[in-house]
């Protein structure tokens, strides 16, 4: 078990005559990933409402604001209790055999337009044994042929043009995964967190987006970035493709600031302080 705190802070500038929010900061509850304390504070004095989406179980904060500053403040304590796989142990499902939940996770979306990256994914991968060393082989290919580089994609960016530009930063990564693992049938989902571990050199903490991959009969972690440590990453919230999970959905005139973040482990219930590190095994914090 590893426990994480984590303090989130925004700001915004908001003009006349206000403007309307719904973020998605607040961490999943899960059956592994524990929601042990949290708050929220605003420097107005508005009434909030956090909803849980049934499905995805993502949590949406809606904010109702009125013109000039707004700050947004959270923190929570979270033990993640991961499920730790040997990967040669982990198949994947023909689609017959495909829970309902997950069917919606094979099928193109917005930003990952797996319909017309058929051939390249059955070029690259089709011959490739199945189950979790193939999925592997996908992130390692996404991975090797694109340079994390900020200020290179923008709110357009999809799965194609990162594979056309070879350049973008982790929702991009992402998106060319999800794109490639879904031409070959293999439900993929986008996931946000927060970028535990990653270089400093890349910049300050911030969100992050990954991929999780529904082999055997769990969603499974993977970084097709490279920047971060999967064992380290708080789920925010999952999806089809960023469209569907934005840490803030704005409406209205608004200015903001850079997001500050900070994450880090501390003693867990034993007293103990465990570090998230790099592993071999698959890991889930579903199911």
């Amino acid at each position: 078990m590893i426990r994480l705190e984590l303090a989130l802070d925004l700001d915004y500038d908001i003009a006349p005559p206000g403007g309307d929010f719904i973020f998605n900061i607040h961490a999943a509850r899960t059956q592994r990933q524990h929601v042990l304390s949290e708050s929220l504070n605003l420097n107005q004095n508005l009434a909030t409402q956090v909803e849980t989406e049934p499905a995805t179980l993502n949590r949406y904060l809606r904010v109702q604001a009125f013109a000039g500053p707004l700050k947004v403040s959270y923190r929570a304590t979270v033990d993640l209790l991961h499920h730790f796989a040997p990967p040669g142990n982990i198949d994947e499902l023909p689609v017959a055999r495909l829970p309902a939940s997950v069917l919606s996770y094979i099928y193109p979306s917005r930003y990952c337009q797996s319909d017309r990256l058929q051939q390249v994914a059955m070029r690259e991968f089709g011959q490739r044994s199945h189950g979790y060393g193939r999925v592997q082989a996908i992130r390692d290919w996404v991975l090797q042929r694109t340079t994390f580089t900020p200020n290179t994609s923008n709110a357009n960016t999809s799965a194609i043009d990162t594979l056309i530009e070879h350049v973008g930063v982790c929702r991009d990564f992402a998106h060319l995964m999800i794109a490639l693992c879904r031409a070959l049938n293999i439900p993929a989902r986008f996931t946000t967190g927060i970028d535990y571990g990653a270089d400093p050199a890349l910049g300050p903490t911030d969100f992050h987006a990954y991929v999780e991959v529904y082999l055997g009969d769990r969603w499974y972690i993977f970084d097709p970035s490279g920047t971060a440590i999967p064992m380290g990453f708080v789920r925010f919230g999952t999806g089809r493709d960023a469209a569907d999970v934005a840490f803030a959905t704005i409406f209205g005139t608004v200015g903001s600031a850079a997001p500050v973040i900070n994450i880090r482990a501390v003693a867990g219930a034993d007293g103990q302080v465990r570090i998230p590190h790099h592993c071999a095994d698959a890991i889930s914090t579903d199911g």
